[in-house]
This record gives C-alpha cells, sequence and structure tokens, in this order.
C-alpha cells in the first residue's frame, strides 16, 4: 500500500477531531505541548490518541516511558495513561537513524493515520516534526484535520520561524486554532513572575496574524525531568503550575477546535 494521492483527503474512523501541533523550528519544545495537551485532554474525560509524525526524530516513546517495545510481538496502537500511541520510535532500534526521502516518510504518515486502528477517539492530537516538510506537507494535504495549533517562546527568533508555520497552513487552507507561547516566564516562590525570555511576543503573533492566543505556559524544571522520565507533569504533577496551564490550554483548544468545526467550511485541496 502507498498511501493516497496527494491532494486527497482520508477519512479515519472512529475519530471525532484531528489536531496537529506545529512548530516554525526546533527547540520549542513542542512535543512537550503535545503530549501534556493530549494528557490534559484525557483528564477532560475525552478518549485522545498521540500520533508522533516525527520521522526522523520520535519523542514519545522517551517522554511516555516506552523505549523498549518489540514491534513484531506488540499491536498497535499501544496504550498508556489512558492515551492510545503511535511513533516512529516504536518500530526501528532508538541507535537507528531513519535516513529516508520525502516519498517513504509520505508513505509512513499515511499508514500512520490509515493503517493505524485508533477506534472511538475525541481527539487524535498529531505532533508534527519542526519546520514545513514533507511530514507536514503529507499530513495538512491527507489528514481531515480540524485544526492546527502553533508553539513558539517568546524570542525573536521563536517568533520569525512561527510566522513560517502559519503561513503553511493559511496556505494550505487548515484553520489555525492558536499560538502557545511555551516557557514564557518562571514563577518564583512567592508567585511573581520573570520573564527570563522576553514578554508577550507570542501574543503579538496571534493578534498580527488574527488567530486566537492560547496561553502562556511556564518555565519549570519538572517539565523536562518528567518528560524525560517518561511520565509528562500533567501526568506526575497536574497540580503545579505547568500542570494547570495545561489543562487551561486543554480547555481553550477544545473551545476553539468546536468552533471550526462549527463555523468553517471545509475545503477541498
Amino acid at each position: 500500500m502507498h498511501g493516497p494521492p496527494l491532494n486527497q483527503k482520508i477519512d479515519i474512523p472512529g475519530v471525532k477531531s484531528v489536531i496537529a501541533v506545529a512548530s516554525g523550528k526546533g527547540g520549542v519544545g513542542k512535543s512537550t505541548v503535545a503530549a501534556n495537551l493530549a494528557l490534559a485532554l484525557g483528564r477532560r474525560g475525552l478518549a485522545v490518541g498521540l500520533m508522533d509524525a516525527d520521522i526522523y526524530g520520535p519523542s514519545v516513546p522517551i517522554m511516555m516511558g516506552l523505549q523498549t517495545v518489540d514491534p513484531n510481538t506488540t499491536p498497535f496502537p499501544l496504550e498508556k495513561y489512558g492515551l492510545k500511541l503511535m511513533s516512529m520510535g516504536f518500530l526501528v532500534d532508538p541507535n537507528q537513524a531513519v535516513i529516508w526521502r520525502g516519498p517513504m516518510v509520505h508513505k509512513a504518515v499515511s499508514d500512520f493515520l490509515m493503517k493505524i486502528e485508533w477506534g472511538n477517539l475525541d481527539y487524535l492530537i498529531i505532533d508534527l516534526p519542526p519546520g514545513t516538510g514533507d511530514a507536514q506537507l503529507t499530513l495538512t494535504q491527507t489528514a481531515p484535520l480540524t485544526g492546527a495549533v502553533i508553539v513558539t517562546t517568546p524570542q525573536d527568533v521563536a517568533l520569525i520561524d512561527a510566522r513560517k508555520g502559519l503561513e503553511m497552513f493559511k496556505q494550505v487552507r487548515v484553520p489555525v486554532l492558536g499560538i502557545i507561547e511555551n516557557m514564557s516566564y518562571f514563577e518564583t516562590d512567592t508567585g511573581s513572575r520573570q520573564y527570563l525570555f522576553g514578554q508577550g511576543g507570542g501574543r503579538k503573533l496571534a493578534d498580527a496574524a488574527a488567530v486566537p492566543f492560547l496561553g502562556e505556559i511556564p518555565i519549570d524544571p519538572r517539565v523536562a525531568e518528567c518528560g524525560d522520565g517518561g511520565e509528562p507533569i500533567v501526568q506526575r504533577f497536574p497540580d503545579s503550575v505547568a500542570g494547570k496551564a495545561f489543562v487551561r490550554l486543554a480547555g481553550e483548544v477544545v473551545g476553539h477546535a468546536k468552533m471550526s468545526a462549527t463555523t468553517l467550511p471545509e475545503v477541498e485541496l
């Protein structure tokens, strides 16, 4: 099976909404946001799947503590923390480099969408690789996306690249549900906020692009520690400042996804 032709939308049986989490560059915490967003949606009583579309650098196995999977004996998708999970990292050795050209990336992403039996899901969250390459093009042209969220950090260099992500979704006519500003501030023990990388950049970008600003995620060393330890912060410390921020973010995403589904016409590419 070679996957659907470009520009042909496919149907994912049982999946109500598909949301892409994207960024214009690496290093902004996009995969961390995707994983914790999926868990936060699950805490709202929703059925959620998380698909890792980063073929070259999959993060889901580490973040979910599933690094020792035998693809020959394991049924997919995997399940952990109430989420259904799929990643290229489940199929290849962690030390093996995936050196593929565009058509092979297209086939892998298409197979994840079509061949995996996701079952009945309220949301399928798709963690895109950074940038605007083959995986992004395949996904935006074939998956029935409800919309996309763009992850950025406050620095100007990150905002410049985030604009590229916004432009990509605009060109392929996928609604942008909003902007998330990650690593926005550090909250001290006294409750004051220190804006280490600047302030308000994500909101300014959202205003300039006329898309919603979904919220700020604070800096917390435990976010990285929990992800590296296979138990994201929403799962391990849901009542932390960062954990609560992700839960609020999930509420914003649900609201804007419902609005997108009911007010925006479906466009054939």
